[in-house]
């Protein structure tokens, strides 16, 4: 597979004028930042993407709040949690991570604290210390009633729909798949489906769950996931997962599914299509498809999202260590 992609980096970049330009046609493992789990890995290859000033005015305003909230009462956990929130949806990834060690320094045994920390350890490319943390807040959350969770950016309905055991879950399973531990992002998708009680959710932990299960070679199991996706489902925010899982059962195909992604290519859904269409080709034999995809991600601003990091994982497991990035100070990593 690595000399495969070797031999089609030259062809690749030659697609992509950023790359070409700074690595040069004969570099076949490009320069550029440091990909993941990596301590020497910047703020700037996470940097979110740009806010309008209307959102980011209300951002800040809901942030002042938080903070507020926080001083009335330094020791109240939903205080802390809600304030840590409110700074990562600002693009303050770090600093959110910094109020959640408070949080756990002071409320050990409350598993939100390391279920949110966790999340931003894999936004910030720490999947190893996610790992840790969503373990531990598995074992916290053991024969405990399910919670639903507010949403910090509601849905348009207003509905949250997801749960704090669905979440660990979750975040845990995707951290494994993230280190290429597909078997121990199995175990934790199964936990997964155990709490996704909604068709959001359930086509959202179906669809890393299908994929983890495909990158094993269990293509009778991963059928299996596919008989519950039906036409007509009622998902109200993860339309992207359902309309790959679709895509995997034939109903589309890739190329009509990254057309209509591809109207909004700076858009969370775009990364969302093209990571899923990127690593079925891996697992169909197609790692020329698939790596023409997860570089075009690289050029794109969303970042933070799942799919632009998952591609960037696939990236270093195909042997690719980096990629030049047109970035604002023009700095390699």
């Amino acid at each position: 597979m690595r000399d495969a992609v070797r031999r089609l980096l030259v062809v690749v970049a030659l697609s992509f004028p950023a790359l070409a330009g700074q690595t040069g046609a004969a570099e076949t493992r490009p320069r550029g930042l440091v990909l993941s789990n990596d301590p020497r890995v910047s703020p700037e290859v996470y940097r979110a993407p740009p806010m309008s000033p209307e959102a980011r005015r209300d951002a800040e305003a809901k942030l002042a709040e938080a903070r507020a909230a926080y001083e009335k009462n330094r020791t109240d956990a939903d205080a802390l949690i809600w304030l840590g929130r409110r700074t990562a949806y600002l693009g303050r990834f770090d600093e959110a991570i910094k109020i959640y060690t408070e949080g756990v320094r002071k409320h050990p045994r409350d598993a939100r604290l390391y279920r949110h920390r966790g999340h931003r350890f894999i936004t910030t490319r720490r999947f190893r210390e996610a790992v840790r943390d969503l373990q531990k807040a598995a074992r916290l959350i053991k024969g405990r009633a399910d919670e639903v969770e507010p949403d910090g950016l509601p849905n348009a309905r207003g509905v949250p729909t997801s749960t704090l055991a669905s979440n660990v879950w979750y975040h845990l399973g995707l951290a494994r798949y993230l280190l290429g531990d597909f078997e121990g992002a199995l175990t934790a998708y199964r936990e997964c489906e155990k709490f996704s009680k909604n068709p959001d959710m359930l086509v959202a932990t179906s669809h890393w769950l299908y994929m983890t299960l495909r990158r094993l070679g269990r293509e009778g199991e991963a059928r299996l996931v596919l008989e519950r996706i039906t036409p007509g489902m009622e998902v109200i925010e993860n339309g992207d997962y359902y309309r790959l899982l679709l895509m995997y059962k034939g109903e589309t195909t890739p190329e009509r599914l990254l057309a209509e992604a591809g109207r909004e290519k700076s858009g969370v859904g775009y990364a969302t299509v093209a990571y899923g269409v990127g690593n079925w080709h891996v697992y169909t034999g197609r790692p020329e498809k698939s790596l023409r995809l997860f570089l075009e991600l690289m050029q794109l601003p969303q970042r933070t999202s799942f799919g632009y990091i998952a591609a960037e994982a696939e990236l270093g497991r195909m042997g690719v260590r980096g990629f030049p990035r047109e970035l604002p100070n023009r700095t390699i990593y």
